[in-house]
């Protein structure tokens, strides 16, 4: 095989050494049959031929073979057309806010989501122009002189409470060397720092309101052990506030306990169907021991058609208690409060339903609205807490109605009286 390989000329290509291969199979087929009809004189002379060709068409066959090498290199090269990256693709790719700097501190490449936090932010500016932040500046310093990722804290000028924190990693240079380039990301942390500062004041304003009846608890305690241990008059008196104050602990952590399991509900869409005027009637039922107290009547608006709402009843049933309560607590003494249900009005497409409540008491100052639905807000502290509110209702109410696609909107007027709204999606 290697003498007939050595002496055949080099194929011009695969292909053709292919095409050669197929030739010299064909003749050599076309030649079996005449050698073996042949006779014997011929057999000697066609025996060698066919062994001739046999040979020249194995050679050829093993030529025309795909070559690794070759395979190799094609598959090398296939993305050889295709476009190389280039920083500044590279850098628009990056999600975060990114800028690149070289060893002087001046702007090589940054994406559009570092144009929205640094407006001056310009391709051979030096970053001082850019940024005055002594934090961000220090960093980036800090990280050429010790080839390390550094970090900073930003907080933007007119930003509304927003805090970013930008990690320096500086690159690019050889073993021991300093770095001759460094990639600023910037990470908003605004929505993670509002989270831990709720939770900060959750805990601490949760912490106060436990502490004050348990304060009063102890101090009535310790005067029954001491002066008043034998005072029958004091006894009763100082068990009756007593047992205000163990009432007012269990109604705050019985809020605690309700508004965290509609928060861990908080993504789960509602799926149940309620009848909202049996919902409303049976709200008032549960109310009317605390409006006969304070002598106010309680009116339900009978409803035009039957209105559906999606929600879950118990959950509903705790918002509508929670506002109707407070149409009687905050109320004027011998007033009214009214319920009215019906079709909303602002969008018929969307199919909702709007419940109000309004009571004819003292009302709610301007300045006071936006903040009713806070974690413990009160408009008037000393009077919350004499009539047992926990500044949790609220909040509550609209934890519920934001998982059930509600709203909650409210319009007052100084000494006529208040309106709380709320809009629901109606069942089909």
């Amino acid at each position: 095989m290697s003498l007939i390989k050595n002496w055949l000329p080099p194929a011009p290509s695969t292909n053709a050494s292919a095409g050669f291969a197929a030739l010299s199979a064909v003749a050599l087929l076309a030649l079996i049959p005449m050698w073996l009809y042949a006779g014997e004189q011929w057999r000697l002379s066609l025996g060698v031929l066919c062994g001739l060709l046999a040979g020249i068409s194995a050679a050829l066959a093993w030529n025309s073979r795909p070559k690794p090498e070759k395979m190799a290199e094609a598959i090398a090269n296939s993305g050889a057309t295709e476009k190389p990256f280039s920083w500044p693709d590279l850098v628009a790719a990056i999600p975060d806010p990114t800028i690149v700097l070289n060893r002087s501190s001046v702007v090589l490449n940054y994406n559009a989501a570092a144009l929205a936090i640094f407006e001056r932010l310009t391709q051979g500016r030096p970053l001082e122009h850019v940024s005055r932040d002594p934090e961000l500046i220090a960093a980036v310093t800090g990280a050429f002189e010790t080839a390390q990722k550094r970090k900073a804290m930003l907080l933007p000028r007119g930003g509304g409470g927003q805090r970013f924190i930008a990690t320096v990693a500086p690159f690019g240079g050889e073993a021991g060397q300093p770095a001759v380039a460094a990639l600023i990301t910037i990470h908003d942390e605004s929505e993670q720092h509002r989270a831990l500062e709720m939770r900060t004041d959750f805990v601490a304003n949760a912490s106060h309101e436990l502490r004050t009846p348990l304060a009063s608890v102890r101090g009535f305690i310790e005067t029954l052990q001491g002066p008043a241990r034998n005072d029958e008059v004091a006894h009763d008196r100082f068990l009756k506030i007593m047992a205000e104050q163990a009432e007012r602990m269990t109604r705050l952590i019985d809020d605690l306990l309700l508004l965290s399991r509609v928060e861990e509900k908080a993504n789960l869409n509602p799926t149940g169907q309620v009848r909202l005027s049996e919902l409303l009637n049976e709200v008032v039922r549960a109310l009317t021991p605390v409006s006969e107290e304070r002598q106010i009547t309680i009116t339900v608006e009978p409803e035009s058609s039957p209105l559906v709402a999606k929600g879950e009843r118990d959950e509903l049933f705790q918002v509508f208690h929670n506002l109707i309560e407070n149409a009687v607590k905050y109320g004027r003494v011998g007033g009214s409060v009214k319920v009215h249900l019906r079709e909303s009005e602002r969008d018929p497409s969307k199919k909702r339903v709007a419940v109000t409540v309004t009571d004819d008491g003292p009302g709610i100052a301007p300045e006071h609205l936006p903040r009713l639905t806070e974690r413990f807000y009160r408009v008037s502290t000393e009077h919350s807490r004499r009539i047992g509110g926990t500044g949790l209702g609220l909040a509550i109410a609209k934890h519920i109605l934001t998982r059930h696609q509600g709203e909650l909107s409210v319009d007052s007027v100084v000494g006529r009286g208040t309106t709380f709204k709320v809009s629901l999606p109606k069942y089909k």
